[in-house]
C-alpha cells in the first residue's frame, strides 16, 4: 500500500510499526523501514458499532488532559452549571406533570393552572439552558483543541530532524488533525451528555423510589435487559463495523495506487486487472456494509420494544398498585416518563464509552509526540566571521546502531574550495552533509567550522552560514518574491532582483504576468522542475552563506536546463565554500577535490584528472556515465 497523507475514517490501530518516510533531507543512507501504520480516522461508523482504540496509560493520559480543562476554567465551571441545570429541569418536569393530571382528576383547577404555569416555565429554562449548554461546549472544545493544536505545532517545529525521518508525514498530521479532533468531538458533544447522563441516573432512580418502591424495582428488570442487548449487539456490531473500516481501507488504498500509478497502469494495459481486483474489493466491501446497516438499523427498533415493554410493565403494575392505593395515576404517567428516562442515559453512557476511549487514545498519541525530545539547540560560540574552513575528524555514524554509514570519515575543506561527493546510492554522501548541518549527532569523531566544533556553535549561527539547494526543490505556497526571500526576509528589492538575476531565474519570472508578485499554488505546481530549482539557487544566493551544499541539483533535469543550472550554480559557488553531491559527474569535473565514497569509506581523493589516471572506482563510474561501459 502506498504511502497516505490522510488515512480514511474508522480505521483502528493495527499494530505500534511505522512508516518511514523522509522529508526535506532525506538520509538516503538510512536503512528504510517498512511497516503501515493506519492511524487515521479514529471514529466508526456508529456509536454502537464503531472502532473503539483503547489508551494504553488512560490514567495519565486523563490527568494531563485535564490540565487543558483547568486552563480554561471561565468555560468549564458554567458549562457545569449548565448542565446541572438542565438535569434538573428535566427530573422536575415529569413530576409536575404527573400533578396536573392529579389534580384534573381531583378537580382542583387553581392548583391545575399553578402546575401548568410551573410546567411551562421549566420547559422553557430547559430550552435556555440547553442552548446555552451546546454553546459553552463548542466554546470550551474550540478553546481545549486550540491550545492543544498550538502546543503540538510548537514540538513539531522544534522536533529533531531524526524523528521527522523516521514517521511518516501522515502519522504526524494524523496526530494534529484526527487526533485533537477527536478530543474536540468528545468535549463538545460527549462531555456534557456523560455528566448529564450520571446526574440523571442518580436523580431519576432517588425519585423512583421516593414514588413506588416496589414498581421501581419491576422497572428495574426490563433494565438489565436493555443493558444485557446492548452488550451484546455492540459486540457483534464491532466485528461488522471493524472489518467494514478495514476493507474500506482496503478499498481506498487500492483506488491511491491506481490513481497515483495510473501512467504505468495505461502502459502495461493492465486497466482490465485493476478493475477486476477494484470490484472483487467493492463487492466485500458492499456486503459487510450491508450486514453492517442491518444491524445498526436494527437497534433503533429493538431498543424501542424493550422500552414499550418498560411501558406495559409499568402501566399494568401501575393500575395494581393504583388500585391498592400505592400510587396516584398522575403518579404512574410520570413514573412511565422516568422509567424511560433512565433507561436512555444508560444507553447513551454505553455508546459515549467508545467515543471517550478513542478520544483518551487520540490524545495520549499527541502527548506522545509532545513528549519526544526537541532538536539539540546547545552550543553558544557565536560565528560572526566564518571563513568556511570544514574539517572532518575520524567521524563513525550510523542511523541503527547494527548498520553503520561512515567509518572513520576524514575530510579537510579549506576556505573557498569546492568539493564533490561521490559514490555509489547508500555509500554516506548525503550523511556527510545532514552530520554538517547538526541534523544529526555524530557516533564519534568531531566536525569543525573554522577551527570549533560544530556542537560548541549556536545551532541557528551555524545554519545562518549554510545555504542548502536540494534536488527536491522546497518551494511554498506563496509568491515568487516571498519564496526567494524565505531564506533573508530583510533583503531589498533590488537584492532579490540581483539574486534572480545570478541565479538565471529573472528571464522566465518577468515574462509571468505577476512576474515576482506570481503567487506559486502546490508549491510551484506550474513551473518547471529547472525553474523551481533555480528559484531555489536564487534563495541561496540571498542567504549570502560562507558554506554551500549542493545536493544532486541536477539530477532530473534535461542537459539544456543543467546547463542554465550549472551556470547559475558557478555564480553561486564563487568565493564559497562548496560541498557537492552528485551523480553526474559531468557537473563536477572542475571540482578542486573529488572524494569518492564506497560503503561509508573513503576509497580515493583528488582532481578529475588525478583520479582518471588512477583508473579505480572513480575511473568506473566514469567510464560507466560517458563511455557506456558496463561493470
Amino acid at each position: 500500500m502506498s504511502n497516505k497523507t490522510t488515512l480514511p475514517k474508522g480505521f483502528e490501530k493495527q499494530n505500534d510499526n511505522q512508516f518511514v518516510k523522509y522529508g526535506a533531507h532525506p538520509p538516503k543512507d538510512a536503512p528504510m523501514q517498512m511497516g503501515f501504520r493506519p492511524g487515521g480516522g479514529r471514529r466508526g461508523p456508529g456509536a454502537m458499532g464503531q472502532v473503539i482504540e483503547k489508551p494504553s496509560n488512560a490514567k495519565n493520559t486523563l490527568k494531563r488532559l485535564l490540565k487543558y480543562f483547568g486552563k480554561a476554567k471561565m468555560l468549564l465551571y458554567p458549562l457545569m452549571a449548565a448542565v446541572i441545570l438542565v438535569t434538573l429541569a428535566a427530573l422536575v418536569a415529569p413530576s409536575l406533570q404527573g400533578y396536573a393530571i392529579d389534580f384534573i382528576k381531583d378537580k382542583e383547577w387553581n392548583n391545575l393552572y399553578k402546575a401548568l404555569i410551573a410546567l411551562s416555565v421549566v420547559y422553557i429554562l430547559n430550552i435556555g439552558f440547553g442552548l446555552a449548554q451546546s454553546l459553552l461546549a463548542a466554546h470550551l472544545s474550540q478553546s481545549i483543541v486550540k491550545q492543544m493544536r498550538h502546543d503540538l505545532f510548537k514540538k513539531i517545529d522544534n522536533l529533531s530532524i531524526k524523528y521527522l525521518d523516521t514517521h511518516s508525514n501522515g502519522d504526524i498530521m494524523s496526530r494534529m488533525t484526527n487526533d485533537v479532533e477527536n478530543v474536540s468531538n468528545t468535549v463538545s458533544q460527549s462531555l456534557g451528555s456523560l455528566i448529564s447522563g450520571v446526574l440523571t441516573v442518580i436523580g431519576t432512580v432517588a425519585i423512583m423510589f421516593y414514588y413506588c418502591w416496589q414498581l421501581t424495582l419491576i422497572t428495574m428488570l426490563t433494565v438489565v435487559l436493555t443493558i444485557f442487548v446492548t452488550g451484546q449487539m455492540s459486540k457483534i456490531m464491532r466485528k461488522i463495523y471493524r472489518k467494514r473500516s478495514q476493507m474500506l481501507g482496503r478499498l481506498n488504498g487500492h483506488s491511491e495506487e491506481m490513481i497515483t500509478g495510473y501512467k504505468s497502469i495505461v502502459a502495461y494495459n493492465k486497466q482490465d486487472d485493476v478493475i477486476d481486483e477494484f470490484n472483487k474489493t467493492s463487492d466485500e466491501l458492499m456486503k459487510v456494509s450491508i450486514k453492517a446497516e442491518i444491524l445498526g438499523g436494527s437497534m433503533g427498533p429493538i431498543m424501542n420494544c424493550i422500552s414499550n415493554i418498560s411501558f406495559v410493565i409499568v402501566a399494568a403494575f401501575g393500575g395494581f398498585f393504583s388500585l391498592k392505593g400505592l400510587i396516584s395515576v398522575g403518579k404512574i404517567s410520570a413514573f412511565i416518563i422516568y422509567a424511560k428516562q433512565f433507561s436512555r442515559p444508560i444507553n447513551e453512557i454505553a455508546m459515549l464509552y467508545g467515543s471517550l476511549q478513542t478520544a483518551i487514545a487520540g490524545a495520549e498519541r499527541v502527548f506522545a509526540l509532545m513528549d519526544q525530545p526537541d532538536e539539540d539547540n546547545s552550543g553558544n560560540v557565536s560565528m560572526d566571521n566564518v571563513k568556511g574552513e570544514v574539517v572532518f575528524k575520524n567521524v563513525n555514524f550510523s542511523y541503527v546502531p547494527e548498520k553503520q554509514v561512515l567509518y572513520d570519515f576524514n575530510l579537510n575543506v579549506k576556505p573557498g574550495q569546492k568539493i564533490a561527493l561521490v559514490g555509489a546510492t547508500g555509500s554516506g554522501k548525503t550523511t556527510v552533509v545532514n552530520l554538517l548541518m547538526r541534523f544529526y549527532p555524530v557516533d564519534s569523531g568531531e566536525i569543525l567550522v573554522d577551527g570549533v566544533n560544530i556542537n560548541d556553535i549556536k545551532r541557528d549561527e551555524l545554519r545562518k552560514n549554510i545555504a542548502i539547494v536540494l534536488q527536491d526543490t522546497v518551494l511554498f505556497s506563496d509568491t515568487i518574491e516571498n519564496n526567494i526571500k524565505y531564506a533573508n526576509s530583510e533583503a531589498t528589492e533590488e537584492q532579490m532582483i540581483h539574486a534572480s538575476e545570478m541565479s538565471n531565474s529573472r528571464y522566465f519570472i518577468e515574462r509571468l504576468p505577476a512576474k515576482y508578485k506570481t503567487f506559486l499554488k502546490q508549491a510551484g505546481a506550474g513551473l518547471s522542475q529547472g525553474q523551481r530549482q533555480l528559484l531555489a539557487i536564487a534563495r541561496a544566493i540571498l542567504a549570502n552563506p560562507k558554506i554551500l551544499i549542493l545536493d544532486e541539483a541536477t539530477s532530473s533535469v534535461d542537459t539544456r536546463t543543467e546547463k542554465r543550472i550549472q551556470d547559475a550554480m558557478v555564480n553561486l559557488m564563487k568565493n564559497r565554500t562548496s560541498l557537492i553531491i552528485a551523480h553526474r559527474l559531468s557537473t563536477i569535473r572542475d571540482a578542486d577535490k573529488i572524494v569518492v565514497l564506497d560503503q561509508g569509506k573513503v576509497v580515493e581523493i583528488g582532481n578529475h584528472d588525478e583520479l582518471l589516471e588512477q583508473q579505480g572506482k572513480y575511473y568506473d563510474l566514469y567510464m560507466t556515465q560517458f563511455a557506456g561501459n558496463q561493470i
